[in-house]
């Protein structure tokens, strides 16, 4: 994995990633609350302009990695600042820029208690997740990997909405903190590993790691030790048990980042995979069969939920389980349909927890019983609503049915026999929208708070359009989308074909 510079020789990633922590100790100066919110607000906006420009100077036919920054951090551990982007992590920087727009447009009059606080831990929430997907040293990586879980541990606990918000971010911390101890040591082994074959200093630096051949036991170790981690983190069943509880007990904008930020899914394909390709080609079958598990017992579950919260949350581990099947069929199309279908989760996902956002705002509850009939109260929240869901079950048209008919391309080429059984999930999928769409939005109004309720107001009728025009665009066209990831991807599958014989 070479690299190439950023063409202006500005560190724009660098400036990504530092931007909402200086936007966030800046709001603290704020002469009102107010100006702290404008000001949170034109940081993020800024920060998306700034990542757009990024993705519209990518140029997709190099396999290399652009806008690269590489300097000494600690010499004497041999870990450096390396950071970049190429066709795996360069749509998800924007992507992390929008959503965190969507958190805040979420909480923008829902938060009373320390706005600034809530602000500033929003912000560093993104810098965190930007960091995550653009570092290239696996320390600087588990760094921004670890760092994450303040700011969420903290918007969960002191700004939760439900009485159980202290024990999901007790829980959320535990799950987090046990999820990232087999990595740590993965790295750790790997940077020996890399440190005996040169004869020389360890090094975390993924490029130098990518060329250094790695024993097949040691291979299998490293492989399942970042599996773990990344199993909790996206979550796959059984490690799921966090998140009910995180989307249900905190705010509208940790919700948005939880189930539209897939990072699990992302840390395979950048490092499980490619750090021990032969490894991935002898098991991965075992982590995309518990892919396929997570798919129907997400699928199932919701069926059941009559809260919308708890519904997206086990609709998320469904989600990531058919992304995992893509990513382990160790297909070129599956790979991609994974990546695009972590692209519309950022989307419709996203977009359903704005709006599960905004009915608690308006009812004080997501449960069903609440509901009914509001397709007549308020039309602009019901076809957001639609669409939204429609893309999460892959209806063709939306950017959820590219994503999934190239999962399932690469699933019957390589796993034909987990692709039938997940077949049922996206059954299941579409059972479990419908039938929630069906009961809180057509019908009679259920209630005189029904007949009252306030539609979309500008600001999230605004944010819900974006949405729905990106799952409209991408439907109608994937080819860039695909065109973005298929140098990167082609050459991650040579990676895994060829294996460690292929470093040099």
């Amino acid at each position: 994995m070479s690299a190439i510079e950023s063409s202006a020789g500005f560190p724009v990633l660098t400036a990504l990633v530092l931007l909402p922590v200086a936007a966030a100790l800046a709001l603290q100066l704020a002469p009102t609350d107010r100006w702290a919110s404008r000001l949170a607000l034109g940081a993020m906006v800024a920060e998306l302009i700034i990542a757009i420009g990024v993705l519209l100077g990518f140029r997709p036919e190099l396999a290399q990695t652009q806008f690269a920054e590489r300097v000494e951090w600690i010499p004497t551990v041999g870990a450096v600042y390396h950071v970049g982007v190429d066709g795996l992590s360069v749509l998800f920087v924007p992507l992390t820029a929008l959503v965190a727009i969507l958190a805040l447009v979420s909480s923008w009059r829902a938060v009373r208690f320390h706005p600034r606080g809530f602000l500033a831990s929003l912000l560093l929430l993104e810098a965190t997740a930007v960091g995550i997907f653009v570092s290239l040293d696996l320390l600087l990586f588990f760094l921004f990997w670890e760092a994450m879980l303040v700011p969420t541990y903290a918007l969960i606990r002191i700004w939760g909405v439900g009485p159980e918000r202290q024990v999901a971010a007790g829980k959320y911390a535990m799950y987090m903190l046990v999820g990232s101890a087999p990595m740590l040591v993965a790295i750790a082994l790997l940077g020996i590993n890399a440190g005996n074959a040169a004869m020389g200093g360890y090094t975390f630096d993924l490029p130098t790691l990518l060329s250094t051949p790695v024993p097949l036991a040691l291979q299998a170790i490293v492989f399942f030790a970042f599996a773990f981690s990344f199993a909790v983190k996206s979550p796959l069943f059984p490690f799921h048990s966090w998140l009910p509880g995180a989307l249900l007990e905190g705010p509208a904008g940790v919700a948005i980042f939880l189930v539209g930020l897939k990072l699990g899914i992302y840390g395979f394909l950048r490092f499980a995979i490619p750090l021990a390709p032969d490894a991935a080609r002898e098991w991965g079958w075992i982590i995309a069969a518990l892919g396929v598990v997570s798919l129907l017992y997400g699928g199932l579950v919701a069926l059941t939920q009559p809260n919308l919260r708890r519904l997206l949350a086990f609709a998320a581990l469904a989600h990531v389980g058919l992304a995992t099947l893509g990513v382990f069929s160790l297909d070129q199309r599956g790979m991609q349909g994974a990546l695009l279908l972590m692209v519309n989760v950022a989307i419709s996902a996203t977009g359903l927890a704005l709006l599960a956002g905004a009915l608690h705002a308006r009812f004080g509850t997501t449960e069903l019983t609440a509901f009914g009939g509001l397709a007549r109260y308020a039309p602009r929240l019901t076809a957001a609503f639609l669409v939204f869901g429609l893309a999460g079950i892959g209806l063709p048209g939306t950017s959820g049915f590219p994503a999934e008919l190239l999962v399932f391309i690469g699933a019957f080429r390589s796993l034909p026999w987990l692709a039938v059984i997940a077949l049922l999930g996206t059954v299941l999928g579409a059972a479990y929208f419908l039938a929630y769409f069906m009961r809180a939005f057509l019908g009679p109004a259920s209630s005189d708070a029904v007949r009252a309720v306030r539609d979309l107001q500008p600001r999230e009728a605004a944010a819900a359009a974006v949405l729905a025009i990106a799952i409209l665009a991408i439907g109608a066209f994937p080819g860039p989308l695909v065109d973005m990831t298929d140098t990167s991807m082609r050459a991650l599958v040579q990676r895994v074909a060829d294996g460690t014989a292929g470093a040099r």
